[in-house]
């Protein structure tokens, strides 16, 4: 996978604030952060860039939200409740601006 990107807080804060709206695309059961579920989060992020990921039962809700981030390569906006933000910025033509 890529490396992770690197945001600011302010950056975070800002994705967060877009991601409101956002309804999660990606639903992880009991079985955890498996490779199904990552290829998942990876082509929802090609697809969206910005997205939101439901964690089902998670056993430890940090660990599998960081695992997602650093597996599809995204950055980890903000964990609310059992709901993770990721973002990653399309290499080519991102849709998303930061400022």
């Amino acid at each position: 996978m890529t490396d992770a990107v690197q945001l600011t807080s302010r950056e975070r804060k800002t994705l967060r604030g877009k991601a409101h709206a956002l309804e999660p695309v990606v639903q992880v059961g009991r079985a955890g952060v498996t490779e199904a579920v990552v290829e998942s989060v990876d082509a929802a992020l090609t697809a969206h860039e910005l997205i939101k990921v439901r964690l089902r039962e998670p056993l430890d809700k940090k660990a599998d939200a960081q695992a997602l981030a650093a597996r599809s390569g995204a950055a980890l906006c903000g964990l609310v409740g059992h709901t993770v933000i990721l973002y990653r910025p399309d290499p080519d033509d991102p849709k998303i601006t930061l400022d």
